[in-house]
C-alpha cells in the first residue's frame, strides 16, 4: 500500500505542483470538494479590489466603456470556449445556470416544433430534470426521462418524435463520464438535436464541443473554473443554430440595438443573442481572473493528473475496497470517468461529517455516495494519501459511528 513518501516522492516529479500556489488555500485543509465549489483562485481577491476602487469607483458608469464591461460576457465566454473545444463567437457567459438551461431547452425544443418528445437523463442534476419538465409544461412536450446509459436505445425508439436530447457530460453523483460525440451523433440520426450539460466536466476534461457536432451546451463556472459561489454561467450555441435560436426570456443586452429603446425586441446576431439582462459585472471579472491558470497549464495534463490522483486514492484504500467496506461506483476506465470518485457505504454522511471534523472536504450524495473531487490544478498527492488515511482511520475505529456525526447540516 502507498505510503507518504510514495506520495511525497510523486509530488516531487509532478509537473503541475507549482500550480498550487496559484490558489488561496486553508493551512491544513485538504480539499476534495472543488467539484461542488473550486478553491480560490490566489488573484481574485487583487483582480476585484481593483474592479471595486478603480473601474466602479473611479470610473463609475463610464467603465462600461472605459474598462469594456459590456463585451465582458463575450470575451469570457471566448476564453471559456478555448476550453471546450468551441471556436470563437459561440459561448456567451451571464445569468445562473438554471436560467441558462431553461432558456436553451426551450429555443432547442422551439427549433423542430413538429416534435413533441424531450428525453433527458434519469439520473440528471435535480435542476435540469425540473427544467426539463418545466420546458415541457410551457410548449407540451412530453418529457421522458431515462437512464444515460439506455438513452442511444431510447433516441431509436422515439426517432420520429425526438427534438431534443438532453444529457449531462458528467454524472453528477457517480463521476460517469458520457459519451458526447456519440450521443450527439445518435440525436441527430433521429433529427433531434443535444443539449449538454457541462458543469461537472468543463476545466476537469478535454471537449470537443465542435468536432463531436454538439448543438448547445451549458455549464456552471464556479466548480472546476474556479469563477466562486454564485460565478455567473456559460452557454454554448453552434454557428449553425444561432439565427434559429429563439430563447422565452428575452432582454435588452440581447437586443439588436440595446441603447435604442425599441418597444419590440429584435435579437442581436449571432451569440449575443443568448444574452439577456445586465450581467454580474463583479462576479462576471472575478471569473475572468480565474481563468488566468488555464493559461498556464494544458487541460490534458490537469485531466492527466486528476485521474492518476484518483487511481492513487484508491491505492491507498486497498483492502477497504477489496473486501467490500467501500463500493467504488465510479468506472475505473479512464475514458468513463470525470474528475471526482464516489464510493458507496450506508453511513456515508457520517463519514463525509467525520473527515470534515479532521479538515478534509469532501461530500455526498444521498443517499449512500461519498464524493471525492481530484483537482490536478491544486490538489497533492500527499493531500491525497492523508485524505486515505484519515478514512482508513474513521473506519478502522468506528468512531463516524458517534451520534454527533449523524446531526444532519444543510450543506454537506
Amino acid at each position: 500500500m502507498p505510503t507518504r513518501d510514495d506520495a511525497g516522492r510523486r509530488d516531487a516529479t509532478d509537473a503541475l505542483g507549482p500550480m498550487r500556489e496559484l490558489f488561496d488555500l486553508p493551512a491544513g485543509v485538504v480539499y476534495l470538494d472543488g467539484n461542488s465549489l473550486g478553491a480560490l483562485p490566489a488573484a481574485v481577491p487583487d483582480r476585484l479590489a481593483r474592479v471595486i476602487r478603480e473601474e466602479w469607483g473611479g470610473s463609475l458608469i463610464r467603465a462600461w466603456t472605459d474598462h469594456d464591461w459590456w463585451s465582458a460576457p463575450l470575451r469570457v465566454g471566448d476564453r471559456i470556449g478555448r476550453l471546450i473545444g468551441a471556436a470563437p463567437g459561440q459561448v456567451s457567459v451571464g445569468e445562473s445556470t438554471s436560467v441558462q438551461l431553461f432558456n436553451t431547452l426551450a429555443a432547442a425544443a422551439r427549433l423542430d416544433r413538429d416534435r413533441d418528445v424531450l428525453l433527458t437523463d434519469a439520473g440528471h442534476f435535480p435542476t435540469d430534470r425540473y427544467l426539463a419538465d418545466s420546458v415541457g409544461r410551457l410548449l407540451g412536450l412530453r418529457v421522458i426521462a431515462i437512464p444515460a446509459a439506455e438513452l442511444a436505445d431510447a433516441i431509436s425508439e422515439w426517432a420520429d418524435r425526438v427534438g431534443v436530447v438532453a444529457v449531462p457530460a458528467v454524472d453528477y453523483r457517480t463521476g460517469e463520464l458520457w459519451d458526447v460525440a456519440g450521443i450527439t451523433a445518435a440525436a441527430h440520426a433521429a433529427g433531434a438535436v443535444a443539449v449538454w450539460d457541462l458543469c461537472h466536466a468543463v476545466g476537469a476534461v478535454p471537449l470537443s464541443l465542435d468536432e463531436d457536432g454538439v448543438d448547445f451546451a451549458v455549464g456552471c463556472t464556479y466548480k472546476y473554473l474556479g469563477g466562486g459561489p454564485g460565478a455567473p454561467a456559460f452557454v454554448y450555441v453552434a454557428h449553425r443554430h444561432q439565427r434559429a435560436f429563439e430563447p422565452p426570456l428575452t432582454g435588452w443586452h440581447g437586443h439588436a440595438a440595446p441603447f435604442a429603446m425599441e418597444p419590440e425586441f429584435r435579437p442581436a446576431e449571432g451569440i449575443s443573442r443568448t444574452r439577456i439582462g445586465t450581467p454580474h459585472v463583479l462576479s462576471l471579472l472575478a471569473l475572468d481572473s480565474a481563468l488566468d491558470v488555464f493559461d498556464k497549464a494544458d487541460l490534458a495534463d490537469v485531466r492527466a493528473k486528476s485521474l492518476a490522483l484518483a487511481d492513487f486514492f484508491l491505492d491507498c484504500l486497498g483492502d477497504l475496497v477489496l473486501d467490500g467496506t467501500f463500493e467504488v461506483v465510479t468506472p475505473r476506465a479512464p475514458h468513463r470517468r470525470g474528475s471526482q470518485l464516489a464510493l458507496r457505504h450506508r453511513a456515508a454522511y457520517e463519514m463525509i461529517t467525520a473527515l470534515i471534523e479532521r479538515d478534509v472536504i469532501g461530500d455526498m450524495r444521498p443517499p449512500d455516495l461519498l464524493r471525492f473531487g481530484f483537482n490536478g490544478l491544486y490538489v497533492s498527492f500527499r493531500d491525497v494519501h492523508r485524505a486515505a488515511a484519515e478514512l482508513r482511520d474513521i473506519v478502522a475505529s468506528g468512531v463516524y459511528l458517534d451520534a454527533r456525526f449523524a446531526t444532519r447540516r444543510l450543506i454537506t
